[in-house]
């Protein structure tokens, strides 16, 4: 099997990363500096560690990141881009565009994080202190254990394993529990949670960053078991009993607010800010971003705003997003959302502008003169068939100063603190109807009033579906959000995906309004109807044939083994 060196230029010079391989069960290391006389300071430590900030997430970055997270749960409709509606239409299969890449570079995550967690503890001289040791590991295990929730809930299981050698060695083997993965997540995030340190710079992550993401996992567990800490025997199998493990559902809420109540962060005064390219990168409301390089060529570029920029007049370059539109169903909730609670229709004007580029909507950010604005539909040519994306699109160089061609110089969100934010209120939420739990309001409040809509007396779970919609559109969450949803109340998911709007074009050029064609018809062109499988992806067909143990049976299911986990590191009263 192939194997690819990768050379990464970093901090103070030329580092070669531990080997990455055109498939994920070949991780052989192709080139690397020695081992025995590299790891001689605490500086050696942090180029080693650096690349699983960029590199490795690449592939999952370029197209995965949005065409998963926002194509498969309807916040976009692409009718003509192959990474995007199969999953929209739920056609996928083991050769669809961006699968592979996706599964590859996890595993590449997995990987290297392995590596790092292993040179760092075997190889480190002397000349390391045990504080760079230990927080280079605890980053490492950060990134390994993001991996593997990402692998646990789009695939349902996943292959554990803590040294990439033996997987090189041995790589027909099967695939471990759903839970069992998440729960190799958990730990390894609670290690980083009390390791870590409690400030970083650069965009490095701290122990902050571990809780947020915490609350992420907790959340995710508290639907896959039934009551206490995950002990392989309570995992929950009814998946549409309607209640979720109040341990976790606790623990999710407490690291929420270890996250919001001690840690750095704090919500931007402006929504805009998030996504302007003068404050997007490292902000005081970003929690953990991918950390692409300024003026890099791919691998280490943001190659995705390519892929969501409608022309060149609004990116740097290569602008292939022209029929890339936020959906008719998202659109709609940013226009004029029903609100049940309010008894009234909303228009989310803030979070719509700056997600979605609609007819007559103004965009000074865009134009190199401030007194000739970009007009989205009048400086050029509307979208035909829908609103365009506008996250992640911002502008060319001469606006700038930062883009290049395939690389706009922003980094990649993978949290920021209105996530923990709504992550507190689901928790609060829990298994009752609604809640009026203050803290709860306080922070659900806080993001609406900063997007200028009223505030909330209660909260219900359609409210806080609907606030992490419109919140995060675009930034690859809301299928998780709603895979979740789905470990304990599967039937009502699948219902609600196929309710969507799906590949509707809803554009009338000659009026300019946005409404549905009057041909469409649901479930729209080349849709399939989902089912309960629809909430987990098949495996790549290439790593099938590798590795037979990952075909499906007659019934579609992958069969999976018990994980052997050793003794757990990091207790309750070691975190809370």
């Amino acid at each position: 099997m192939k194997k690819i060196a990768l050379y990464i230029l970093l901090l103070t010079g030329a580092l070669s990363l531990t080997g990455c391989a055109d498939d994920f069960l070949d991780q052989t290391n192709s080139y690397q500096l020695s081992q025995d006389n590299f790891f001689t300071s605490d500086e050696a430590v942090n180029q080693e560690i650096y690349p699983l900030y960029n590199y490795v997430w690449y592939m999952f970055n370029d197209k995965f990141y949005y065409g998963m997270g926002d194509g498969r749960a309807n916040n976009i409709t692409a009718q003509y881009s192959n990474y995007i509606y199969p999953y929209t239409n739920f056609t996928e299969t083991g050769v669809s565009v961006g699968l592979t890449d996706a599964w590859r570079s996890f595993y590449v995550v997995v990987a290297q994080s392995n590596n790092a967690i292993n040179n760092i503890s075997n190889f480190s001289t002397d000349g390391v202190s045990e504080t760079a040791k230990r927080q280079g590991v605890a980053e490492a295990r950060f990134m390994r254990g993001l991996a593997y929730w990402y692998i646990a809930s789009l695939w349902g299981c996943a292959i554990i394993y803590e040294n990439t050698g033996d997987l090189v060695n041995n790589y027909v083997v099967a695939a471990n529990r759903q839970t069992d993965a998440m729960e190799f997540a958990i730990r390894d995030m609670e290690y980083a949670a009390v390791n870590l340190p409690a400030s970083s710079t650069g965009g490095r992550v701290n122990k902050y960053s571990a809780y947020a993401m915490l609350s992420r996992f907790y959340l995710s567990m508290a639907g896959l078991t039934t009551s206490g800490r995950y002990d392989g025997s309570n995992i929950a199998t009814e998946r549409n009993r309607g209640t979720r493990n109040e341990y976790y559902l606790d623990a999710a809420k407490k690291a929420a607010a270890k996250c919001i109540n001690e840690g750095p962060y704090k919500l931007l005064d402006n929504y805009a800010d998030l996504f302007a390219a003068s404050t997007f990168n490292n902000n005081d409301e970003s929690i953990f971003q991918l950390q692409w390089q300024t003026g890099a060529g791919n691998g280490l570029a943001q190659s995705m705003t390519r892929f969501l920029a409608w022309s060149t007049q609004v990116n740097q370059g290569n602008s292939w997003g022209g029929s890339t539109y936020c959906s008719y169903d998202l659109f709609k909730e940013f226009k004029e959302y029903d609100d049940p609670t309010l008894g009234t229709t909303v228009d989310d004007a803030i979070r719509r502008h700056n997600s979605v580029a609609s007819y007559g909507e103004v965009y000074p950010e865009l134009s190199t003169d401030p007194s000739k604005p970009y007009i989205y539909g009048e400086s050029e040519s509307a979208g035909s068939q829908g609103a365009n994306v506008k996250k992640y699109v911002v502008g060319t160089n001469a606006v700038n100063g930062i883009s290049v061609n395939n690389n706009s110089g922003v980094n990649t969100y993978m949290m920021r603190l209105a996530e923990v934010y709504l992550n507190y209120v689901e928790a609060a939420l829990g298994n009752s109807v609604t809640t009026t739990d203050a803290t709860a309001l306080s922070y659900f409040n806080a993001l609406r009033a900063r997007a200028g809509v009223a505030p909330k007396s209660k909260i219900g779970y359609e409210d806080i579906r609907h606030e992490f919609r419109v919140e995060t559109a675009f930034e690859g969450l809301y299928w998780y959000f709603l895979v979740r949803r789905g470990y304990y109340q599967q039937q009502e998911v699948v219902n609600y995906v196929n309710n969507q709007f799906r590949n509707a074009s809803y554009y009338e050029e000659s009026t300019h309004e946005y409404k549905l064609s009057d041909t469409y018809t649901a479930p729209g062109p080349s849709v399939s109807i989902a089912t309960a499988a629809s909430l987990t992806l098949p495996m790549p067909d290439t790593d099938q044939t590798k590795n037979p143990l990952l075909k499906p049976d007659s019934n579609g299911n992958v069969e999976t083994v018990v994980y052997e986990f050793g003794e757990r590191e990091v207790s309750d009263s070691d975190l809370f």
